[in-house]
């Protein structure tokens, strides 16, 4: 019987002896990648309780246990640092940058709201928020620097707010470049996941969008983790506390999870959003296969799911009359 072993193939006996061998070179790496590929395809292990030490003596590839104990030693650190270097895979970066996103909007929005209340006491006819708002300070700072040629320029000339001092002005200028360097920080990811999606998953960019695709994958964990899952699975991802409430309190089943944001989903009438979602989650999760398992694009897609979206309204065109409670008792007039 043939065995495969981290340093070699053996024919061994029926009471275990070592009959031939084919020993591999005392690579380390080459002998890491042979033992991280015997553990993945676990074909023709050896049988339980026979003895390796003894069969790497017996067939020469050691002279001795302290060389084998050494030689496996550097054999499994070289497979440990090279299952690290392969752990971030390209459907993991973009995990990552999807998480580092949804950490820069939380920020940038605490940001933005304390800018906004802090400047709001200078000027408080501005009407300005957000990225605006940071842009604007960045540029004027205090409201008298305002130039005629600016659309704010009677605001801030006749603005009831106090006075801004120029620590504070100082100040509020740096908080505001801040800000604005969060707002470009996002653009950037936002950009990089984009670029990404379209090289490893063309067609689930194409069919929900880069970022609605990347957050699918995102909260999957992996491009391989989504293609495994069932399309009813991808229709509800998203909606977990939905879900645990219709399980635990009979409420509604959730239609949708974050597939809502597809305007596919979002601009169809409320009747039908629950068939659409469903179709679209189909889609998605024939897009990831594909995407996975060859790589190949599928144009065809997005066209397919707009014919099938389309018959789905066409049947439906206005919502369903609600049906009467079985064996509801109808309802007494009430003595004048």
């Amino acid at each position: 019987m043939k065995i495969n072993t981290w340093f070699g193939v053996l024919e061994i006996g029926s009471k275990g002896e070592v009959l031939a061998s084919d020993s591999f070179p005392k690579d380390i790496r080459e002998l890491a990648l042979r033992s991280l590929s015997l553990r993945d395809s676990r074909q023709n292990l050896p049988p339980e309780g026979f003895d390796l030490k003894a069969a790497a003596i017996e067939c020469k590839f050691v002279d001795s246990l302290s060389e084998y104990y050494s030689l496996l030693h550097e054999v499994t650190l070289e497979a440990a640092k090279h299952q690290v270097s392969e752990a971030l895979t390209p459907d993991q970066r973009i995990v990552q940058a999807v998480e580092a996103l949804d950490d820069i909007n939380e920020t940038t929005n605490s940001l933005s709201e304390r800018l906004f209340e802090w400047y709001g006491g200078y000027f408080p006819e501005s009407g300005l928020n957000g990225e605006a708002l940071a842009l604007f300070i960045v540029k004027y700072g205090s409201r008298e620097n305002v130039t005629p040629d600016d659309p704010l320029y009677l605001k801030a000339r006749d603005s009831m707010g106090a006075k801004l001092e120029a620590a504070d002005e100082v100040l509020l200028k740096g908080f505001a470049e801040n800000v604005c360097s969060l707002y470009e920080r996002r653009k950037q990811i936002e950009a990089y996941i984009e670029s990404s999606m379209e090289i490893l998953a063309p067609n689930l960019t194409i069919t929900a969008g880069p970022m609605l695709g990347a957050r699918l994958i995102s909260i999957a964990g992996s491009l391989e983790k989504l293609a495994a899952f069932p399309s009813s699975t991808i229709q509800v991802i998203g909606a977990s506390k939905a879900l645990f409430k219709h399980l635990r309190e009979r409420a509604p089943s959730p239609k949708h999870g974050i597939i809502y944001s597809h305007p596919l989903v979002n601009t169809s009438p409320w009747w039908v959003r629950g068939k659409v979602a469903r179709a679209l989650a189909a889609k998605l999760s024939l897009a990831a296969r594909i995407d996975f398992y060859s790589g190949k694009i599928d144009p065809s897609l997005p066209e397919k799911l707009e014919e099938k979206i389309q018959k789905i309204r066409a049947l439906n065109p206005r919502p369903p009359q609600k049906r009467p409670e079985s064996g509801a008792k109808p309802k007494k007039k009430r003595r004048k």
